[in-house]
């Protein structure tokens, strides 16, 4: 929703506020003609200060009564009306306002307000058109409203149109990546960018498009394809480098591959998907090549700022995958320098220490994070089965019966528990102890499977 700027204005000693953009002169060329008028416009707007929308409204209608035709009486009763969700008379009002103000922008604002509110967003493409005269800032929001309404055709002309005058934003490619997605414009948009590479060879943005179409539709070859043609034409081009990458792995050419993929990863110009796709590809590759580890780790410091996909704890997934447990932790510890507190990493990273035999970074790291997370049981859990490998079964137990009483609802956690605190009474020489707790974990996992 569009908001109107509220500014205030002094006369005669007296705080009145009223809308700048409304009024387009200055405060000094505003004469109030009665103090009756004053005392009751000033009083609408403290009372729509506080939310008290229906005094505010009581106080408008007796500026009404004084002043019938003053536009600024309208707008105030237009946004009341808005705040209390009385949308007929919010749009009556608004309406009035701009019949007696036409050229105020704010008048507009107010029954564009209206309308997307009600959720009428034809009627609000109306009104939208009419702001684009004040301000051509408003053809984004227009955008919008195109897509609201299904409307595609308006709106990949006006895409086209503000890519062309103002470049393209993040928003509005995918506004054009989710039309083309469409059955109804694939193929037309197809046909019509394969003619357009034919007519204009050298015009990179229309290769660029072909890639991102049949990316969107997982067919990569053909994007493969249209990749070659674009390095065949354009050597130089960023894309070109999505081929050369693609054919040097598969050539099992680790030095070109990686070089393509730096290129890639840093250009501004590629799809973050199409990247994710290119590293995904490269650390298959690193597993069965780790003598380009190297490369893969720099290319992880390109997504650091990438929020949809943490890309380092996803490497450690891959190799915990494969129980590859040392370049597990790597990974995990490498996400956690700048993610200390996901908690999901901060387990992983602790199991994966578990299954590598790293038992006292694995007490250390437990105890600080029981330090921190003082009800989270899975920290308790870590330190107690790390004090247990190292034999200091006295610590172990204290920790295990510390963390016991912090679970809920989480029967295999508990289970474990139940384990560890066995093995902690047993290394302690309490054999009875030991039995129960070994019995306790038993049934509880016969329960679990």
């Amino acid at each position: 929703m569009i908001k109107s700027k509220l500014y205030s204005l002094i006369f005669l000693g007296i705080l009145f506020q009223s809308i700048t953009a409304f009024s387009q002169v200055e405060p000094e060329d505003i004469a109030l003609e009665t103090d009756e008028f004053q005392v009751a416009f000033y009083e609408s707007l403290r009372e729509k200060g506080i939310e008290n929308y229906d005094k505010a409204v009581t106080a408008l209608q007796k500026c009404l009564a004084l002043e019938p035709n003053n536009p600024v009486v309208h707008f105030e009763l237009g946004k009341n009306y808005l705040y209390q969700k009385d949308y007929k008379n919010a749009n009556d009002s608004f309406e009035k306002a701009t019949q007696l103000d036409p050229k105020n922008r704010w008048c507009w604002v107010g029954l564009y307000d209206v309308s997307y509110a009600t959720r009428d967003y034809k009627n609000a493409i109306v009104i939208m058109k009419k702001l684009i005269e004040f301000k051509k800032e408003y053809k984004e929001d227009l955008v919008s409203l195109y897509m609201f309404t299904q409307q595609y055709d308006e709106a990949l002309t006006l895409i086209d149109e503000l890519t062309k005058t103002v470049g393209k934003t993040e928003i509005r490619e995918q506004f054009r990546s989710q039309i083309m997605s469409t059955t109804r414009y694939q193929g037309q948009e197809t046909e019509k960018l394969l003619q357009a590479i034919k007519n204009n060879p050298k015009v990179e943005d229309n290769y660029v498009a072909l890639i991102y179409l049949y990316s969107e539709k997982d067919e990569e070859e053909k994007a493969l394809e249209i990749a070659k043609m674009l390095e065949k034409e354009i050597p130089n081009s960023d894309w070109a480098q999505v081929s050369l990458f693609k054919f040097n792995i598969d050539k099992n050419d680790g030095k070109n591959a990686a070089s393509a993929m730096h290129k890639i990863l840093k250009s501004p110009k590629i799809d973050r998907k199409i990247k994710h796709r290119v590293f995904n590809e490269f650390l298959i590759f690193t597993k069965n090549n780790p003598s380009f580890s190297s490369d893969l780790e720099s290319a992880i410091t390109y997504f650091n700022d990438d929020r949809e996909v943490k890309v380092a704890k996803e490497v450690g997934k891959f190799y915990q995958q494969k129980s590859d447990w040392a370049n597990a932790v790597k990974y995990y510890e490498m996400y956690a320098k700048s993610n200390p507190d996901d908690i999901e990493n901060v387990l992983l990273l602790f199991n994966a220490y578990a299954e590598n035999n790293q038992f006292e970074i694995l007490a250390q790291k437990a105890e600080e994070k029981i330090d921190l997370y003082p009800l989270q049981p899975d920290f308790y859990y870590y330190a107690g089965l790390a004090y247990n490998q190292l034999m200091n079964f006295k610590k172990a137990k204290d920790l295990l019966e510390s963390g016991v009483d912090y679970i809920v609802d989480n029967k295999t956690l508990e289970a474990n528990f139940y384990i560890q605190l066995g093995e902690a009474y047993n290394g302690l020489g309490d054999n009875k102890k030991k039995e129960t707790y070994f019995i306790k974990a038993e049934k509880l996992i016969k329960g679990i499977n």
